[in-house]
């Protein structure tokens, strides 16, 4: 009784665990937006959005977990790494802590990724 009592008990923290640590947004919301048909750029749709919900923290000396996002190489440099696009989807723990960004801002900064980063 007691090995199963154990073996149920293991497997159930296993599955928690595992749940906790892949909670990211269903991307269906993204897809089921119309396609943008403009030419995405940073200094024209990427920088606002990047500057109004990011560069308070992540800039400066003393940015949040050295993530530095000031700035056309920064972002670009972050987004190829996977790092901001799986931080702003991230539904556990969201960035920016205030919540997750609206979908039509994630499919603004998915659209730049497709148009092949363009500065301006």
């Amino acid at each position: 009784m007691y090995r199963k009592l154990t073996l149920l008990s293991l497997s159930l923290i296993t599955i928690a665990l595992f749940n906790c640590t892949t909670n990211t947004i269903d991307e269906g919301d993204i897809e089921d937006l119309p396609p943008i048909v403009e030419t995405i750029t940073y200094d024209d749709d990427v920088a606002a959005i990047i500057n109004s919900n990011c560069v308070g923290c992540h800039s400066g000396p003393n940015a949040n977990a050295g993530l530095q996002l000031n700035g056309y190489a920064n972002v670009r440099a972050a987004t190829e790494q996977g790092n901001l696009l799986n931080r702003i989807n991230n539904s556990g723990n969201p960035m920016p802590p205030a919540g997750v960004l609206p979908a039509e801002t994630r499919q603004i900064i998915d659209q730049w990724v497709a148009d092949g980063f363009l500065e301006n």
